[in-house]
């Protein structure tokens, strides 16, 4: 994820780097690798709903400077807010990835989540993101769920998840057994905790089987090697809080996404 959601806020605000720029670079520097937005629907990346003509150009701008995938959500699911975003990706030829926001409660049935899954690929989106943002879904549950969702939709079928809860890497191993297309995982030195599991681990896991990756350990070594030193760096200017790599149960009782989470234990 290299656009989009807090990353023009934290660039903004706190790098004071023109997020634009920022994002032109790493086009410049990743010449085969698919560079992903994520886009509060009719939010875009703000915090208040913007016209749908403003909507529209904010697309138009994000895949001129570089991004590919642009992964639409709302925080209600509200279909209305999606529309807008998913045209405009279409239009300018970016893969349109709608997320399902995924929480729990009573109203929330599997018969709620296939239906909205339809409604999404009627949309006219290329692939839908069960955006587990709390870490709410444990493993049996993902098997169900990532089950009845293949076989009610023809699109890919992504999973993202947090390691909050502690169970992220078995709910993986469950959502690509169950048929999942892809996995959203993090290099170890920022992964756990309210991020997501660690790419080298999942890679392990699938060694050897159907579902393996193919990528190199010792390749993926070296990245963990330069982004370490980054990570104990800002452990200790306390720019990163440890309390944010562990690991809590009573996420499944609070509910508090892996974001907001941080953002809290920072203020």
């Amino acid at each position: 994820m290299l656009g989009g959601g807090a990353t023009f806020d934290a660039s903004l605000r706190f790098l004071k780097e023109d997020p634009w720029e920022r994002l032109r670079k790493f086009r410049d520097g990743f010449k085969n690798t698919k560079l992903q937005m994520l886009f509060r629907g009719q939010n875009i990346l703000g915090y208040r709903p913007y016209a749908d003509d403003v909507v529209e150009y904010f697309v138009q701008k994000s895949v001129a400077n570089g991004i590919d995938i642009i992964r639409i959500f709302d925080c209600l699911n509200d279909m209305r807010n999606l529309q807008t975003a998913v045209k405009a990706a279409n239009k300018e030829k970016a893969h349109a990835q709608v997320a399902m926001s995924y929480t729990l409660g009573d109203a929330y049935t599997m018969e709620y989540w296939v239906d909205l899954a339809k409604r999404i690929e009627d949309m006219g989106a290329s692939s839908i993101c069960v955006k587990d943002m709390a870490g709410l879904l444990v493993p049996y549950k993902t098997t169900e769920l990532v089950g009845a969702l293949k076989d009610a939709v023809n699109i890919p079928i992504e999973m993202h998840t947090h390691y909050t809860s502690g169970v992220a890497s078995m709910t993986y191993m469950k959502a690509v057994e169950a048929g999942a297309d892809i996995i959203d995982t993090a290099m170890s030195p920022f992964a756990l905790g309210t991020s997501q599991p660690a790419t080298e681990v999942m890679v392990e896991t699938f060694k050897g089987t159907p579902y393996d990756t193919g990528l190199d350990q010792s390749l993926l070594a070296e990245i963990a090697d330069y982004f370490r030193p980054i990570r104990d760096d800002a452990l200790e200017s306390g720019l990163l809080n440890p309390k944010n790599l562990g690991v809590n149960i009573k996420t499944l009782l609070y509910q508090v996404p892996g974001g907001m989470l941080s953002n809290l234990t920072s203020s």
